[in-house]
């Protein structure tokens, strides 16, 4: 007999229903996404920055709101990983660290499509000088990543020679030349006085009135090589005169320079002559070597156990007669040439302190201008150059 035999199918499990989020889970949700998202951008790719002074001027303003590339240059990997996402230094509208330093990671850079060239704004990590009494936010505060932002005007790179003469500045031998927003100090002679309005006018905004006498009255100001001129040709102008000081005048201790030793360096704000270090060259550790570039190698450059004592660069333990740097430096300096805190008086930009190129100013505030005055349009969506 045959039998034939029927197969049953086993019930499907019947389907639940997806549980659908709660308003405050969608919430939150988004919220994650869009930290994660922001923190990528701004690590790879794009990050905001605001102008906090006028040490640009007039190339950048005070309250300029700008983009800063990461990818320009190649960007960095992390090195301080335990930090709250999109803060710096400390958590916001407070002085409370917003980082632990527990672990630092080694820090490397991506690829970038470009290098740091003569002439470029660059967004950077102040180094800080290990020489200088006043140092802030520099070396021996933060991790290198988490340094306070500083952005100038590259002048120098890796091996060149950067001079500068009563205040024109010199790349191996040939005239860098000067930006249209770049400010120096003059002195104007009237022969009465000038309204604040005046020199708004000219574009103007640092000045303070010196001299008043009968015949004529000072004033010193901030102004670009432009303003200037233009103010030459009204008629209550009698004279104006670039402040810059002389060469090897160290008269006013203000303006003592890096590497502070006026003795073998004579120099000034306005009078200098200097040599960027460049990864793979060697030099030789005589007095005024030392003097330049001991930070570097104590500090900058990696060494675990270098040390400067007696006069001499000690190294795991024994004196060096040569030293060849590990990573390319640069010379940083502000547009603003009289008003600007940059390499003239600190040193050297190690190549991992660089963050990334200043590329376009994309809002731009006037604090102290009207109500339908506050943005600055002609600014908007402008090119950094």
């Amino acid at each position: 007999m045959t039998y034939k035999t029927s197969t049953l199918e086993s019930p499907k499990p019947p389907v639940k229903a997806k549980k659908k989020k709660s308003p405050f889970r969608e919430w939150l949700d988004s919220i994650v996404f869009a930290v994660v998202a922001a923190t990528l951008i701004r690590w790879l790719l794009f990050e905001p920055y605001t102008i906090p002074s006028g040490s640009m001027e007039k190339s950048l303003l005070t309250d300029d709101f700008i983009f800063v590339s990461k990818f320009h240059y190649g960007t960095r990997t992390p090195k301080t990983i335990l930090q709250i996402p999109l803060t710096h230094q400390k958590i916001w509208f407070t002085e409370i660290p917003s980082f632990l330093d527990w672990i630092q990671l080694p820090q490397y850079r991506l690829p970038g499509f470009t290098h740091v060239k003569n002439g470029d704004v660059v967004v950077f990590n102040y180094p800080g000088c290990p020489e200088r009494p006043d140092d802030f936010g520099g070396y021996d505060k933060y991790p290198v990543d988490l340094r306070t932002n500083y952005i100038k005007r590259c002048i120098g790179i890796p091996g060149d020679v950067v001079e500068m003469q009563e205040g024109q500045t010199f790349v191996n031998g040939k005239v860098f030349s000067n930006t249209i927003g770049m400010q120096m100090e003059y002195e104007i002679e009237t022969n009465t006085q000038v309204s604040d309005k005046v020199f708004q006018k000219y574009g103007i905004i640092e000045f303070a009135q010196e001299l008043s006498a009968e015949d004529k009255t000072l004033y010193l100001v901030k102004a670009t090589e432009q303003s200037v001129n233009e103010m030459k040709s009204l008629d209550f102008v009698k004279n104006i005169t670039p402040v810059v000081q002389a060469k090897g005048d160290i008269s006013n201790p203000n303006y003592n320079i890096f590497p502070y030793n006026s003795s073998l360096f004579p120099y000034n704000r306005d009078n200098f002559v200097i040599t960027v270090p460049k990864k793979g060259v060697t030099i030789k550790l005589d007095e005024k070597n030392i003097a330049m570039y001991k930070g570097i190698i104590t500090t900058f450059d990696g060494n675990d156990d270098a040390k400067y004592i007696n006069g001499q660069i000690v190294l795991n333990g024994r004196p060096i007669t040569s030293y060849t740097f590990k990573q390319n430096y640069y010379f940083m300096v502000g547009d603003n040439r009289h008003g600007s805190d940059d390499s003239r008086f600190w040193g050297f930009v190690p190549e991992d302190h660089i963050v990334g190129k200043a590329v376009m100013v994309w809002m731009s505030l006037d604090k102290k201008g009207s109500f339908f005055n506050k943005i600055r349009w002609n600014r908007l969506f402008s090119i950094i150059r």
